[in-house]
């Protein structure tokens, strides 16, 4: 999948929330992006839900593409392949 997608005017949109695919390795993780800024390292779903909920969202949808943008693999992919 690619980095953004276009919105209906053909405008390029990035979600503010990045998760970025598994590392590989014996407690694989995934890295988090909010706006641009590394916020931290994801090991489950819900360390995604709660570095966003700290950024102010207080009911994240980890499925909503318009808040997260999943790479790698959605929110059920947690190893490398």
């Amino acid at each position: 999948m690619d980095e953004s997608r276009r919105t209906p005017d053909g405008d390029i949109f990035t979600p503010p929330v990045v998760v970025r695919p598994p590392t590989r390795g014996a407690r694989p993780y995934r890295r988090v992006e909010i706006y641009g800024r590394l916020v931290g390292k994801a090991y489950t779903a819900e360390d995604v839900a709660e570095f966003i909920r700290r950024a102010g969202v207080d009911d994240p949808d980890l499925d909503d593409p318009d808040l997260v943008g999943w790479r790698g693999g959605d929110a059920t992919v947690w190893t490398a392949e």
